[in-house]
């Protein structure tokens, strides 16, 4: 187990060329066009390269929900008050919300972890990794503690660890915390120098009176707080929130054992501009699976120079768009195992080399 974040960052490795060349190579000896099915392509010889194989395959596919509560839900910046994180969190637990249904489906294991709900939950399938009691008020001071945030990516990282340990082979980001996505707002105004007026979203739907009232509470817990855009930890230690620390560490921890990580949407992508701007290596690892509905998703993505694989204007979070992505990797992952080459099929055309 890991003592610290710094020990797991000097794990994390570029991905590996040689398998990334293989790859490359299968795809232009299958039957069909070289480069015909796209971003398809592209995405085979990222997992190629981080699973190290030409042929990769991804069995044992774990979401991984981390929830908890924002302090500046006190400020009416969402459409839902408080307390739906909690209720939400015992619909998780007992198998009823979309990102289980979706993970069904698909064949993944949904993990719901509590790192900062403002109340006590209790059920047997609960992971229970409690930093405190949700966050501070990021328009009036800090979210939370440095030290707090270090322990919230810690609980990630071991979250990754263990489940690595007992087989997972590839994982989802998934998210519960009303409010979070004006924490991921202020984290990426922070890191990346983004006006709040382009960052900030409708979240769950707000109206244009609270949008314009959203976007003046992430002004001012930018100008309360001053984050160091230097100081990753800083950023999210300020105007962040515990499930998104708890994410980064998911990140980390799943790079630096060369698992890839497919990130869900916006509080997700804040997760990952974390975890970049503290192992730059790990962006290697990261697959954005869709973009959001929220407005700030984009200029995220862009930032972390990942490509999304589709746009249905989902803007649910819990890992729904990462976990429907898991049927495109699927595909092409059996398409590098299965699909004939023109040698083995008989077949002459351009596309032979």
């Amino acid at each position: 187990m890991i003592s610290s974040i710094q020990e797991v960052i000097k794990r994390i490795t570029p991905a590996d060329e040689q398998s990334f060349l293989k790859a490359e190579h299968r795809l232009n000896i299958l039957t069909k066009p070289p480069g015909s099915l796209g971003q398809l392509e592209t995405l085979a010889v990222k997992l190629a390269g981080i699973s190290g194989t030409e042929q990769p395959s991804f069995t044992k596919r774990t979401v991984v929900v981390m929830a908890a509560d924002h302090g500046v839900c006190c400020e009416g910046v969402s459409a839902f008050p408080q307390e739906v994180t909690m209720q939400m969190a015992y619909n998780f637990l007992s198998g009823g919300a979309a990102v289980n249904v979706l993970a069904r489906q698909a064949g993944a294991e949904v993990k719901f972890v509590d790192i900062g709900v403002n109340g006590d939950l209790s059920h047997e399938d609960l992971i229970d990794c409690k930093v405190r009691r949700g966050t501070d008020n990021i328009a009036v001071g800090p979210a939370m503690s440095r030290e707090e945030a270090m322990n919230a990516v810690l609980v990630g990282i071991r979250i990754a660890q263990e489940a690595i340990e007992n087989g997972t082979e590839i994982f989802i980001t998934g998210e519960m915390g009303i409010g979070n996505t004006t924490a991921s707002a202020a984290i990426l105004c922070a890191l990346k120098g983004i006006p709040p007026e382009v960052a900030v979203g409708r979240g769950t739907g707000i109206d244009d009176e609270r949008l314009l009232h959203k976007i003046a509470v992430v002004e001012r817990a930018l100008k309360v707080n001053q984050p160091n855009r230097a100081d990753p930890l800083d950023v999210l230690s300020k105007v962040g929130g515990l499930e998104i620390a708890g994410l980064t560490g998911l990140i980390l921890g799943a790079a630096a054992a060369r698992v890839p990580v497919i990130l869900d949407g916006f509080i997700s992508g804040a997760a990952a501009l974390v975890a970049k701007a503290l192992a730059p290596e790990s962006i290697a690892y990261m697959i954005g699976s869709h973009l959001s509905g929220e407005q700030g998703h984009k200029l995220m993505l862009e930032r972390l120079g990942l490509e999304p694989l589709f746009n249905l204007g989902l803007r649910l979070g819990e890992g729904t768009g990462g976990v429907l992505s898991l049927h495109l990797i699927e595909a092409i992952c059996r398409i590098l195992s299965e699909m004939a080459t023109f040698e083995s099929a008989g077949i002459s055309g351009a596309g032979k080399q």
